[in-house]
């Protein structure tokens, strides 16, 4: 099966991409995942199910039209905003160094939070986004506090849940897409079908064979839906580790301290101890002096972790996602 990789160079990633969406017979394209919690996989995705999820995205939204590319052109999330872009019959524009407000043009753009951060920390850059019709956030947990603080700056910030097996976000909001289907297994896994989804990982059938069972895409999270079919992402299936016979939720963790007033980042991992069977591990950028007072305020003390390191930033994957291995590599 031949496959297109897209460009890590972005001009050259477009140039690709536009050929790819004309194409009478076009390859199958190939998405590396950012490996930011294991070994990185080869995602195969149909040129059907990105342009199911262009034009779900641009109903959803309720227009289209150029976009700011400021995320990396050959994963997924950079991917569809070169096509959502190109369909609408624009090139995007490219966006240098997370500098918006000189790209200048675009009526939507797509960002993960580190980047959203750094952007409110600059009134030029927020100028920028205020002008955007919608700014689509995802990647990784969205603070509560990180988004209440956009829309009280004006911005238009639509939360977006997926991966690279759904072709990008297919959950605006906790809604899922137009013809996006999702359930929850007896197990909490959230279960993902639709025109969006994937056709199984380059070179690893068995793993394919796994995650892809009767037309589902078995994401690695845990989740529920609330009465009116809204999706709350509770973390990842194996986020649930047990410390000291205590089972402790990280991703809860992680959420109060994010509350913190003094703590600016923060990520929360499991590694094995000797002693705790795994010890609960607190990356904090700013004061974590009373990280364990702080949880244990409004958790158990059990959940409080063991170990806090202070960082003055967290690693980051190429994406704008944590970097997960580099933290435990740390720890």
């Amino acid at each position: 099966m031949s496959l297109l990789r897209p460009s890590d160079d972005a001009t050259e990633a477009i140039a690709q991409l536009k050929t790819w969406l004309a194409a009478e017979d076009p390859e199958r394209l190939l998405i590396e995942t950012s490996g930011s919690t294991g070994l990185p996989k080869r995602v195969v995705l149909s040129r059907d199910a990105v342009v199911a999820s262009v034009e779900a995205s641009a109903r959803r939204v309720g227009a289209q039209g150029q976009w700011l590319l400021a995320l990396p052109s050959s994963y997924v999330a950079g991917v569809q905003v070169i096509c959502r872009s190109l369909l609408a019959g624009h090139d995007p524009v490219v966006v240098d160094g997370l500098d918006l407000a000189a790209a200048g043009g675009g009526a939507f753009t797509s960002v993960v939070p580190t980047q959203l951060h750094r952007l409110l920390e600059d009134e030029h850059q927020v100028a920028a986004l205020r002008s955007l019709h919608t700014i689509l956030l995802g990647g990784g947990p969205i603070d509560p506090a990180l988004r209440g603080r956009a829309e009280a700056a004006g911005l238009h910030i639509v939360a977006t849940y997926g991966s690279s097996e759904t072709a990008g976000g297919c959950v605006y909001d906790g809604m899922p897409l137009d013809g996006v289907a999702l359930a929850i297994g007896t197990d909490g896994r959230v279960r993902i079908g639709g025109p969006t989804i994937f056709e199984g990982y380059d070179g690893d059938a068995a793993l394919t064979e796994e995650t892809l069972v009767d037309g589902w895409f078995l994401t690695s999270d845990a989740g529920r839906l609330d009465d009116d079919g809204r999706l709350h992402v509770l973390g990842r299936i194996d986020d649930v580790v047990i410390s000291g016979g205590v089972n402790v939720p990280l991703p809860a963790v992680a959420a109060r301290l994010r509350e913190h007033p003094e703590i600016e980042a923060v990520e929360v991992i499991g590694v094995p101890d000797e002693e705790w069977g795994t010890r609960v591990v607190a990356f904090v950028v700013g004061d974590g002096e009373d990280v364990r007072d702080w949880v244990s305020a409004v958790h158990p003390r059990t959940w409080a972790p063991q170990q806090v390191v202070s960082l003055p930033e967290l690693p980051l994957l190429p994406n704008g996602k944590v970097d997960r291995q580099a933290l435990r590599s740390l720890a």
